[in-house]
């Protein structure tokens, strides 16, 4: 197990150039089983999960040729369907949770898949029904059998439009419905879809292939079924993700960042959210300057009653910043309640801030109070482990703060949603030491 040794307490400057946004290309990806013709990707992030999916495609076989460090040309014109009988195939395929997005293209395009119970972070309860029902209503038939191994089996031999009102706005549960359904026979109606950048970036990507869809950008979208799709070249957003954690970094490390290529239009509230905690932004073409600010505080709402930050599906905020938001409120003036309607274990990691010096009172697994120390303590070093990707860069950004020398281990969590955090933090100042 990796650890980050960080020592705290460096004021950072420079630039800095997000990578490709993690959570759309996990779908991207997975479409490419969707023709047998060459898809080339761009700006694909060179992190763990991401990596790891290729591979698997690649045992697949897909054809994986890496045209840069970030450009890939696929052509799954060969897949071998034997491999998902293979034990290799369920190990693989059970510690990636992107796996899950290869059901719906195959089940498009080879009329049955099987997959074992994916793994992911360990942030709570995250049900696949949506993916499973959605698969239903076009006329899969679905099975899942404890005793073997614990394998979702589903046969889709003969997939028909339908409409259907997803019972939540998953970007994950959209996508793979999305992509079965592009190739079912007749029109499909999909009533509450997410409809966040990344999910557009997909329906963009198969119009380009032939499918067609309308909708895009809303929450109903209407698929009329083809029966074949050609291949394309697609480039992903940056991650914004990435984005709202160095605008975070920044302010609490009294940093001057700028954030390269962000795809402002794309962003929607986040930098919003992150003005209300009173961080300045200047936005200079597609870049955000972040300036040093030695105090910000805490905007209240019209009634002065105090600010509440909530996730919501898009284009409410998104839930993978409220950690971000979090550690970051511990430096403000003010107090912030942090309201993680989605997930009930992502909170769970205040524990650690606390310990460093934090004023955090954790009200329930979904809500936490900030009481913001307003530069009047400074967090203190320590050991710390991290649970899950985003916890893990906002214990990251926490150390970065500190006084002394903090030890961060279980990085690979890191890893799996940030490339290279390190070596592009030390570039600016930090001063961080992969164990």
């Amino acid at each position: 197990m990796a650890s980050f040794k960080v020592t705290g307490g460096r004021k950072l400057k420079g630039e800095i150039i997000p990578q490709g946004a993690k959570n759309e290309a996990l779908q991207i990806i997975c479409a490419v089983l969707l023709t047998k013709e060459p898809v080339t990707i761009h700006n694909i992030p060179g992190i763990r999960d991401v990596i790891a999916l290729i591979d698997l495609l690649g045992e697949m076989g897909v054809k994986v040729t890496w045209l840069t460090e970030s450009s890939v040309r696929f052509q799954a014109d060969d897949i071998n369907m034997g491999y998902l009988e293979t034990e290799a195939y369920k190990q693989k395929a059970a510690s990636l949770r992107g796996s899950v997005m290869t059901l719906g293209p195959l089940l498009a395009r080879f009329k049955k898949g099987r997959i074992p119970r994916p793994g992911g972070d360990k942030i709570g309860r995250r049900r696949l029904d949506t993916h499973f029902l959605g698969f239903e209503r076009l006329g899969a038939r679905f099975d899942f059998d404890p005793e073997d191994g614990g394998f979702y089996k589903v046969d889709a031999s003969n997939l028909k439009g339908t409409y259907m009102l997803l019972d939540e706005a998953s970007v994950t549960g959209t996508a793979n419905v999305l992509m079965a359904a592009v190739l079912a026979e007749g029109t499909t109606t999909i009533y509450n879809a997410a409809c966040e950048p990344y999910l557009q970036q997909l329906c963009k990507m198969l119009v380009r292939m032939g499918a067609s869809i309308s909708g895009i950008g809303s929450n109903l979208l209407t698929i009329d079924g083809v029966t074949e799709l050609r291949g394309t070249e697609h480039t992903m957003l940056p991650d914004m993700i990435e984005i709202g954690s160095f605008i975070g970094l920044a302010a609490m490390t009294q940093s001057e960042i700028t954030i390269k290529n962000c795809s402002i239009p794309d962003l929607g509230v986040i930098p919003s959210v992150f003005q209300k905690l009173g961080i300045k932004l200047e936005f200079r073409g597609d870049d955000i300057f972040v300036p040093a600010q030695d105090h910000y505080e805490l905007e209240t709402f019209i009634d002065g009653s105090m600010l509440t930050v909530a996730d919501a599906p898009w284009p409410g905020f998104t839930p993978d910043l409220l950690s971000i938001v979090l550690v970051t409120a511990i430096q403000a003036k003010g107090t912030v309640l942090i309201h993680q309607k989605m997930f009930e274990s992502r909170l769970f990691f205040v524990d650690k801030l606390i310990e460093m010096g934090g004023q955090i009172i954790l009200c329930d697994p979904h809500r936490a109070t900030v009481v913001g120390l307003n530069r009047q303590l400074q967090l203190r070093g320590i050991r710390m482990t991290s649970p899950d990707i985003r916890a893990g860069v906002s214990l990251l950004i926490a150390a970065l703060s500190a006084n002394g020398v903090s030890i961060i281990d279980n990085i690979e969590q890191i890893d799996r949603g940030y490339q290279n955090i390190d070596t592009r933090l030390n570039a600016i100042g930090a001063e961080i030491v992969r164990l």
